[in-house]
């Protein structure tokens, strides 16, 4: 069952002089229990959507179901199922991270113990103790992005939307943020969408990835499939001496792409289908002279689809 179907999504702002549309006729659905990462270039229209599947906005067209329920007009009972951290976060200023949080515990319906149990455990799992009773004002951005995390688990949701996740984390937060992640993925049956601009970040976590440029939804998939998608397998260099045939190293099953050139042949691969032994031994007539492997990354995937 899908934990969100959205279908011909549309949305425009109005500028100054004229009406921008930011997202077009995008199509998806998440599955229950996946992470789910939404890519794309500045401007690309990815908060956007996030706040329109979080129920902070309307499209201007299209039908969007959270959890089975109309987005448009179940959005109350929606709310109370799921939860959101976004990048540039906000709470009242004057308040301490303490009250910050059970303020927000009270909003989502908790009180007495439940309240309690809820806001301490999210102060452990993000390493606050030391500034429950700081105001929000005073706090550095890395930990106002930790209270928006803490505040996003309080209600334990069923969707959890994460805009920017670990932006303004150091490294070890931010480590032990994906962590986290993986453990709400793995232990709590809880759906994760989540846009990030880290792209080593969304290969760790995502099962699955929508790519948006200039609004619209170019690519979508396992990182494993758009990398084969694009032609970005593993990327073999050979140096030699000798003959070889291009065509014999095309035809090789999981060969991608082949890009000869006097004395060199670049091979794009999958490595999944054992295509490396293979292409070894088609230079059975020729002496290899140096060799290089190079893995690619979805930071390739990313400048590939951003052109």
């Amino acid at each position: 069952m899908a934990a969100l179907r959205a279908e011909k999504i549309s949305k425009s702002f109005r500028g100054l002089f004229k009406k921008k549309e930011v997202l077009h006729q995008v199509s998806l659905a998440i599955e229950e229990g996946e992470v789910f990462g939404i890519l794309g270039p500045n401007g690309a229209g990815k908060t956007t959507l996030m706040s329109i599947f979080s129920t902070l906005i309307r499209p201007d067209e299209g039908r969007l179901e959270v959890l089975g329920l109309n987005a448009l007009r179940d959005t109350h009972a929606i709310r109370e199922r799921i939860n959101i951290s976004s990048g540039n976060p906000n709470f009242p200023w004057s308040l301490t991270v303490r009250e910050n949080l059970n303020h927000s515990a009270m909003l989502y319906g908790l009180y007495g113990r439940d309240l309690a149990r809820s806001v301490e455990g999210a102060i452990s799992t993000f390493d606050l103790e030391a500034h429950v009773d700081s105001k929000f004002e005073t706090l550095s951005t890395g930990l106002k992005q930790r209270v928006s995390l803490a505040k996003s688990i309080l209600n334990r949701p069923e969707i959890l939307f994460l805009d920017e996740p670990t932006s303004g984390l150091d490294p070890d937060m931010a480590m032990k943020t994906r962590a986290l992640i993986h453990r709400i993925y793995r232990e709590e049956e809880m759906t994760v969408v989540l846009t990030t601009h880290y792209m080593p970040e969304a290969e760790e976590l995502c099962d699955r990835i929508a790519f948006l440029r200039e609004g619209r939804l170019i690519a979508l998939g396992t990182p494993g499939e758009l990398k084969r998608a694009l032609k970005i397998g593993d990327r073999i260099f050979i140096e030699y001496e000798g003959e070889i045939d291009p065509i014999s190293l095309r035809i090789i099953p999981g060969v991608m792409d082949v890009r000869p050139s006097a004395g060199r042949v670049e091979v794009v691969f999958d490595r999944s289908d054992g295509a490396l032994g293979r292409i070894i031994r088609a230079f059975d007539r020729a002496e290899i002279l140096e060799m290089g492997l190079e893995k690619p990354d979805l930071e390739d995937v990313f400048l590939e689809l951003a052109r």
